[in-house]
């Protein structure tokens, strides 16, 4: 894939298929990104971090290249990519807690996790990226404490909903490609 691509390129990064579901998915994504509360450049982090997190690196890919044409520096996206992981590794621990219902025996994660503390892309984009990819990976406390935090910072109701969205979206893309 070129290092920046067009707009419109997001069609050669997503599944070649031409059924109705194929097409539902593709139209789902393609609103969200566009239409959205997000704006632009937070729906594209979110796909990029999502992308990293279902393993789907053609949307990974478009997803990079969009954000340089879109003027994010590098470090920026170098977080948004990274944040899958720190946060793949968070929702594994914190489902773990969660299912046993057993919060005083297991107080403390003892999981390094500084890049929390100040991300360079700020602490309400990082919080949207955190919700998206916990959305994706179906962490119940992950989603309630980053909705919270989105919430208590003033990010809207729909722009969460779009970030719920997006995260389902992608995950029914990973199933989509897995079958091509």
């Amino acid at each position: 894939m070129n290092a920046v691509l067009e707009r419109n390129d997001i069609d050669t990064a997503l599944p070649s298929q031409s059924t109705t579901i194929a097409r539902d998915l593709k139209l789902n994504l393609k609103r969200v990104l566009e239409d959205g509360a997000l704006g632009e450049e937070n729906a594209t982090l979110a796909l990029l971090a999502l992308a990293t997190s279902t393993g789907d690196s053609a949307l990974g890919d478009y997803a990079r290249a969009r954000l340089i044409e879109l003027g994010i520096g590098a470090e920026q996206i170098q977080e948004a990519t990274e944040s899958a992981a720190i946060m793949g590794m968070l929702n594994v621990y914190y489902r773990f807690r969660h299912m046993l219902a057993k919060d005083e025996e297991y107080r403390a994660a003892g999981l390094r996790m500084t890049a929390l503390a100040r991300p360079a892309l700020g602490k309400e984009r990082f919080e949207m990226l955190a919700f998206a990819v916990s959305v994706s990976n179906g962490c119940e406390s992950c989603i309630r404490s980053h909705e919270q935090v989105l919430r208590d910072a003033g990010t809207s109701v729909d722009q969460i909903h779009d970030l719920a969205r997006l995260a389902a979206v992608v995950k029914g893309l990973q199933a989509l490609s897995a079958r091509s």
